[in-house]
């Protein structure tokens, strides 16, 4: 799927913004421990901002002093935003965990598109943000730097 094939809907600049501005805890799935990748900057962009990360990576017991979660049916508390940096053939069944956790929102990170997923999760009541960067968001609508 193109970028330009992707449903505005999932691009709501309202949903952006309110999920930016309310939310408190994110699980970020496929976090990754090296510090070039993006998941990793994403997250600590976030982390000082003064938002709750919650790594979700099978291969990571702790990130920068946080316990990580194996999935996001062993994170232990409410979680906001699942912010996923996992290829587009895992989104669908990361949304179904998303919904069946009782997330607030399924965030695909750019270059993050499955539609299935999108869908998976908009059916099960979560608001759906799709091929934006949640960090480039955050510093657009809060303004922290």
């Amino acid at each position: 799927m193109r970028r330009t094939d992707i449903d505005r809907r999932w691009q709501d600049l309202a949903v952006i913004e309110r999920l930016v501005r309310e939310a408190r805890t994110v699980a970020v799935v496929g976090l990754s421990p090296d510090p070039g990748r993006p998941s990793h900057g994403v997250a600590r962009y976030l982390r000082r901002s003064g938002l709750r990360i919650l790594p979700v990576n099978p291969k990571l017991t702790t990130w920068e002093g946080l316990p990580a979660f194996a999935s996001l049916a062993d994170v232990p508390e409410p979680v906001d935003i699942v912010d996923v940096f996992r290829r587009p053939e895992h989104v669908p069944a990361i949304a179904r965990d998303a919904v069946t956790i009782g997330a607030g929102a399924l965030w695909l990170q750019l270059g993050v598109i499955s539609t299935e997923g999108a869908s998976l999760a908009a059916d099960g009541g979560l608001d759906v943000v799709m091929d934006r960067c949640l960090a480039v968001e955050h510093r657009e609508v809060v303004g922290w730097s």
